[in-house]
């Protein structure tokens, strides 16, 4: 039975909230009073549905039931969670908390996506504080992965480690802060780096634009896969952080910032801004950028999925709990995704390397299935791709959902010889591939036969001559 979530108030943040436990199998009750919420939600969801598949190298759960609710009531009844996206007032945010409190289950846990209150505050008079705390997102919450878990003294321990179980669940990072402060960890940069910009237009030093290439072709690179200490320590040499903060720590007394002073944003200087933003990207609709934001997202991502480190090693950590077996038919499902945007070239279609890949996946799922895994491998033993014969039938785009289906031909002692057929949604046959591997010990880098219980599961898969492939 799917978990439920409530997603209470339906904008950018609270339909970020909705796709990614839709898409991730949770059945979603989302309640706002806004007519306009059911349009702003569907364009959420098409881009998540468009993005996040393409993350994974296998497919996501199957979609939850998602429900539109005409009263709070009725949306946050029986929901394992309840999150409360309402515009950031604290007053609105005490009667929202106040009304979910009277309808939801006790055990619930209801969090909050504001980036400017403490936990505290939000608790002021309520019936159960215990379940109240600060789930912070980061837009597009369907794509990344950090979640500021904020409680407050008052908030249950066991309410903190069931939210940053389900969290985890469906593929988000919970970062747990572990003292309560105004904007919390990662907005508090945020603002220190807005402010400094805001500085630097106004005082006519450099443009949008050019505080924005400062970022995306130099430090926020390394951001991305270490963070701020992690970048600096390096920057220290094989002495380390001591020596950085040794040589460079004076700096922090030099007037490099204006970090305590906020400019003020005048008509004159919020026209300044404006400009030059519609002149950097203003060719492009907001759709178009949010496609390019996570496409781009996307990429990068599985980067560092490839390389198993920083938002990667997330990203495979949730894959492999996803990860079911193949079952005992001789018709193994190997692949089931999403083809990812970086996996495309200037014709818009799946690169011909990339095929190579998705069969050489399919191989993997079946070394898997026979016992041939991991620590197979680490004892010494594996298959070799000695051939492979790849016919092109369709053409394969970004984001289509394709299956593979593998089934063994022959098993001959050290011999195996697979089939694989990949298909998209409507079973449409995309490319085939037959593979012929041996098998080998990794000491010699010879072939030889696998051992008895791997080849006994090989040939119980072998399909009898002539059933129909």
């Amino acid at each position: 039975m799917n978990k439920t979530a409530a997603i209470i108030g339906g904008g950018v943040i609270g339909g970020g909230w909705l796709a990614r436990f839709l898409l991730n199998g949770w059945d979603i009750k989302c309640y706002d009073p806004d007519p306009s919420a059911k349009g702003k939600i569907s364009a959420v969801l098409e881009n998540a549905r468009h993005a996040l598949p393409m993350l994974y190298d296998q497919s996501l759960p199957k979609e939850g039931q998602l429900i539109f609710c005409t009263s709070l009531q009725d949306a946050v009844r029986n929901a394992d969670w309840v999150q409360e996206s309402v515009p950031e007032r604290l007053d609105t945010k005490h009667k929202v908390l106040a009304e979910i409190q009277t309808y939801c289950r006790p055990e619930a846990i209801i969090g909050s996506s504001t980036s400017g209150f403490k936990p505290s505050e939000l608790q002021q008079k309520t019936l159960r504080p215990e379940q109240i705390m600060v789930t912070h997102p980061f837009n597009p919450v369907y794509l990344l992965p950090l979640i500021e878990v904020v409680p407050s003294s008052m908030t249950g321990s066991k309410f903190i480690k069931n939210a940053k179980d389900m969290l985890t669940s469906v593929g988000f990072f919970p970062l747990h802060v572990r003292k309560e402060i105004d904007a919390h960890i990662a907005d508090r940069f945020l603002e220190a780096v807005w402010r400094e910009g805001l500085w630097l237009i106004k005082d006519g030093i450099a443009t949008t634009e050019e505080i924005d290439n400062a970022i995306r072709y130099g430090f926020g690179l390394r951001w991305a896969q270490m963070g701020l200490f992690e970048t600096y320590r390096i920057a220290g040499g094989e002495e380390g952080m001591a020596h950085f903060i040794s040589q460079f720590g004076p700096c922090l007394s030099w007037p490099w910032t204006k970090l305590m002073d906020v400019p003020d944003l005048t008509d004159e200087l919020t026209q300044v801004i404006a400009d030059q933003s519609d002149a950097q990207s203003g060719d492009k609709s907001i759709r178009e950028l949010e496609r390019l934001r996570d496409n781009n997202l996307i990429a990068m991502m599985r980067a560092l999925k490839q390389q198993g480190t920083a938002a990667g090693a997330l990203i495979n950590a949730h894959e492999k709990a996803m990860r079911k077996p193949l079952g005992d038919s001789s018709l193994m499902k190997t692949v089931s995704r999403s083809i990812p945007i970086d996996w495309t070239d200037y014709n818009g279609h799946m690169n011909e390397g990339r095929y190579g890949q998705i069969f050489s996946d399919a191989a993997d799922a079946f070394m898997i299935k026979i016992g041939a895994d991991s620590s197979y491998i680490d004892a010494g033993n594996s298959f070799f791709t000695v051939e492979t014969t790849v016919k092109y039938i369709k053409e394969t785009l970004a984001g289509e959902k394709v299956t593979v289906e593998s089934k063994v031909l022959v098993s001959e002692g050290k011999k195996v010889k697979l089939f694989h057929r990949m298909q998209n949604e409507v079973g449409d046959v995309l490319a085939t591939c037959e593979q012929f591997m041996l098998h080998v010990n990794l000491t010699t880098r010879k072939s030889c036969l696998p051992l008895p219980e791997v080849q006994q599961r090989m040939e119980a898969l072998t399909i009898v001559r002539g059933e129909n492939i």
